[in-house]
């Protein structure tokens, strides 16, 4: 069957059009996204501003008429931390609801993580023994691990590169400042990584989505171009290496870097701070990059859903 899936994260709002089929792999047909960035259209508050409220539900319109033209069976349609942290999110998913009739179905954080994590797994297979994940999105960090398709822990933080880059908004990034941000994303992280490091040191670690993938492509990865079934990593030596260049780069600079998307140049440095962290904590030398994230997890929890039904 066709799906589309609509995936409405902190940064981004995607609309992938899927061929879907129980046993084979979802086969990407076509592909919308539009720069939301619903984690900075936040006030005060903590409130979606009616700015960000607009934005989102003209680009679920409009995505509901790509669907259509591509000949969408389904839809899945779900939102991440943006919308699931807003005060007002219950007021968003309702006036997106009223102007398009689509219902947004908001994933908790520990869902994010089981289903990015489900995904990983079919990428890499049972040969990869006991896995752990990382996810840094835009509104929050992801982690997984366990031995399993549904892992044995799983939970979310608020450390996705966009919300952080958000609290440094005309801040210099000076040494003090950089060593505050450090503090801070290590004390979060650390604070329940017992509940990875309990199991052992896992026998792979993956990492996915736009910042690992950027942060792989600046440290020396293949590029996109070549194509998913090329293997890339991130290694801790180098992206240590390239962090103080980072931090020092103007933003015409770091939209120069290869995989770095003119929009996202505010979020490497804290991206490139978390990932660091999550290596170091949990004493991970490389992170291998997986083509598949939460998207593909929610269309394999579909078609498993499906095949279930039909049987």
């Amino acid at each position: 069957m066709r799906l589309g899936v609509l995936d409405i994260g902190s940064n981004t709002g995607h609309l992938l059009v899927v061929d879907a089929h129980d046993g084979a792999a979802p086969l990407p047909a076509f592909s919308y996204k539009q720069p939301l960035r619903l984690a900075e259209h936040l006030d005060e508050t903590g409130a979606v501003s009616q700015t960000g409220i607009d934005a989102l539900a003209a680009f679920t319109a409009e995505a509901l008429v790509v669907a259509e033209d591509k000949g969408c069976e389904a839809m899945l349609s779900f939102a991440t931390s943006a919308v699931r942290d807003a005060v007002n999110s219950d007021a968003v998913l309702r006036t997106v609801s009223e102007r398009t009739g689509e219902h947004i179905a908001v994933l908790s954080g520990e869902d994010e993580a089981r289903l990015t994590f489900l995904a990983v797994r079919r990428w890499f297979g049972w040969s990869a023994g006991r896995l752990a994940v990382f996810d840094i999105g835009g509104g929050s960090l992801e982690i997984a691990g366990g031995a399993d398709e549904r892992p044995d822990v799983a939970w979310s933080l608020p450390l996705g590169a966009a919300r952080l880059a958000r609290t440094l908004f005309d801040v210099d990034l000076d040494e003090p400042r950089i060593r505050q941000l450090r503090k801070q994303i290590r004390t979060e992280i650390a604070r329940d990584a017992g509940n990875l490091l309990r199991a052992g040191t896992p026998h792979r670690a993956a990492a996915t989505s736009k910042t690992f993938r950027s942060l792989a492509r600046i440290c020396g990865a293949a590029p996109s171009g070549d194509g998913p079934l090329v293997p890339r990593s991130l290694q801790l030596d180098t992206l240590r290496q390239w962090i103080p260049k980072l931090v020092a780069m103007t933003p015409d600079e770091l939209a120069d870097l290869p995989g770095v998307s003119p929009s996202r140049t505010h979020q490497i440095v804290p991206g490139a701070l978390v990932a660091e962290a999550c290596m170091d904590i949990f004493d991970l030398g490389e992170l291998e990059i997986c083509p598949w994230a939460l998207r593909e997890g929610v269309i394999l929890e579909r078609i498993d859903t499906i095949g279930v039904l039909d049987g």
